[in-house]
């Protein structure tokens, strides 16, 4: 091959020739290099601050909190 890079339908082909135990292990190595690659982005709880304070503008905390502990009861 003068190209050293393979295609998608190529590499396919290959790997639909190998065993099962050797098709997995590639797999497992495969998804290996990709989880390197990937850095789960980490996120900061502060993140979260004033999300959703639109649907409590118009509600009383305190009267919420009454009728919460008033449907306990029945």
């Amino acid at each position: 091959m003068a190209n050293d890079t393979l295609s998608h339908n190529e590499l396919l082909t290959m790997i639909q020739r190998l065993d099962t135990d050797e098709q997995l292990r590639l797999l497992e190595e495969v998804a290996m290099i990709v989880r390197n690659k990937i850095k789960p982005k980490r996120h900061n709880i502060l993140e979260l601050r004033g999300l959703g304070k639109e649907v409590w503008e118009s509600v009383d905390a305190q009267e919420y909190v009454d009728r919460e502990r008033d449907s306990w009861t029945g």
